[in-house]
């Protein structure tokens, strides 16, 4: 079957671009659909990043009802396998136990983005229950860097990552509770824009605490695909515990000015942690940059207690993974989590926070609001704070000290190993504030290294203005224009 146009042509245009083809008739949403297909039929076998094509939206755009007329349609999406379902399809959630769950019917949020015309083609990987930070499971796949198959993509949107970096399609779903759009991001030289509390709905399933750390996204590997992506999606399902709110101003609009002139904040002095002489001089380097575009830019770090705030972060992944495990458990009649169908931190993370009680919630969420005020008085003085991704290099494939395959007797132990690496993301989940990985640096070894932007509450429209104005200033070559090994315009 002849493709669409070459994959060198693919791989230049964005999600918006593509759409405008479908638009002017020059393309089919079909079309598209099966150039998508190919290049993961090229790359996924290298990659292990999608677990399913689904053949029958490839042949059909329209069969799951994606709307033809939306700004992005005709755009082929992959679903992370967590978080929003797809009705009927499989939802697996990187583990054994699940193997074989479908769900009922969408998700309030599949139900945007399918109005967004964006047409879901397929699943791609994640750790199990997104729970570390690398999507590595010999039992079910192992999901290596398109960069380099040595590394891993870190996670928890694994497989995402990898398809964006590759090539193969221009934006895909991802979510974070922790990181876990920023980090894989940060590692796979693309766009991750975790955005503010209040903006993708994960209506009907999760609500309350857990709604108040974990957020919905995407990686792209344009500015524009993003703030489209945002726009067309964003917004509250009926009921929503808590507001949602939208801006004066289109994304997509907005971010084809400059913004004025910013204050910004760098740091690596994270509480306990520390970056590496190398990842710092990165960071002092993008700096300059950033200078150089006119904005004043000095060293500086919000007055937190940051070993609190991660003591608290850290009860409530352990609660929360724990009750999303036993809801699992109930449903199939099971008493325990059956350690061949489990992965051993997993069972740990249950065993430690099942019975977690309102009082130690009651002084978690305590930590959460003294952090989040500290936060926000510190952008009373400051427009972003510019940080790494992570503290350490990335991680090669099989360090299991970082995977919920760990035997690491204590979770406390696991969880504190995470945080010595990636220690600059997670209090932006704590606190619901923005924040986004951009593709302007790079390991010792050679891999994509994220520099990670945040800002106020609500302030997200101005992270995708800087980094729109970033965007044009290196003429859209983010990663120095380079490409990783395994590509679709690669052989």
């Amino acid at each position: 079957m002849a493709l669409a146009m070459g994959w060198d042509e693919w791989s230049r245009h964005d999600g918006v671009a593509l759409a405008e083809l479908v638009r002017t008739g020059q393309l089919t949403p079909a079309e598209l659909a099966q150039q998508a297909a190919a290049g993961i039929a090229k790359t996924n076998p290298a990659l292990s990043a999608v677990v399913q094509v689904f053949d029958d939206v490839v042949a059909d755009p329209l069969h799951d009802g994606m709307n033809p007329q939306g700004a992005l349609a005709g755009v082929p999406y992959l679903m992370k396998d967590l978080g929003p379902t797809l009705k009927g399809r499989l939802q697996e959630m990187g583990s054994l136990l699940m193997q074989g769950h479908r769900a009922p019917a969408d998700s309030y949020l599949t139900g945007r983005i399918r109005q967004a015309g964006l047409n879901i083609i397929g699943r791609t990987t994640t750790p199990e229950f997104g729970v570390c930070s690398s999507a590595e499971n010999p039992a079910l796949y192992v999901t290596r860097n398109p960069w380099n198959l040595e590394y891993t993509t870190c996670g928890s949107s694994a497989g995402t990552g990898a398809m964006v970096g590759a090539g193969v399609v221009p934006l895909s779903h991802a979510t974070d509770g922790g990181g876990s759009i920023r980090i894989p991001a940060g590692v796979n030289g693309v766009i991750g824009l975790k955005p503010s509390r209040g903006v993708l709905s994960i209506a009907p399933h999760l609500s309350d605490l857990t709604g108040l750390v974990s957020t919905q996204g995407c990686h792209s590997r344009t500015v524009r695909d993003t703030a489209t992506f945002i726009d067309q999606c964003r917004g509250g399902a009926p009921g929503e515990f808590m507001p949602y709110w939208t801006p004066a101003e289109p994304y997509a609009q907005l971010i084809q000015r400059d913004p004025q002139r910013l204050r910004i904040a760098l740091s690596h002095e994270w509480g306990d942690y520390r970056a590496t002489p190398h990842i710092v001089a990165e960071l002092t380097r993008v700096g300059r940059l950033l200078e150089g575009l006119g904005h004043e830019v000095d060293w500086a770090l919000p007055d937190v207690d940051i070993r609190a705030a991660f003591a608290a972060q850290t009860t409530c992944y352990i609660s929360n993974f724990a009750q999303t495990i036993s809801g699992h458990l109930a449903r199939l009649g099971l008493q325990r989590p059956p350690e061949d169908k489990i992965e051993p931190i997993n069972i740990k993370i249950w065993e430690a926070g099942r019975d977690t009680s309102f009082a130690e919630r009651f002084q978690m969420q305590t930590v959460f609001n003294t952090t989040a005020r500290a936060f926000g008085e510190f952008f009373e003085q400051w427009d972003i704070i510019l940080t790494p991704i992570t503290a350490l290099p990335t991680p090669k494939i099989g360090t299991t000290e970082y995977l919920t395959l760990s035997d690491n007797p204590s979770v406390l132990d696991w969880f504190g190993n995470l945080w010595k690496n990636f220690a600059y993301t997670p209090l932006a989940n704590l606190c619901g504030i923005p924040g986004i990985s951009l593709p302007l640096a790079t390991y010792e070894s050679g891999l994509p290294m994220g520099i990670q932007a945040q800002a106020r509450q609500a302030n997200d429209g101005l992270l995708l203005q800087l980094a729109a104005q970033v965007e044009r200033a290196i003429e859209g070559k983010w990663n120095e224009g380079r490409r990783p090994g395994v590509h679709v315009a690669a052989g």
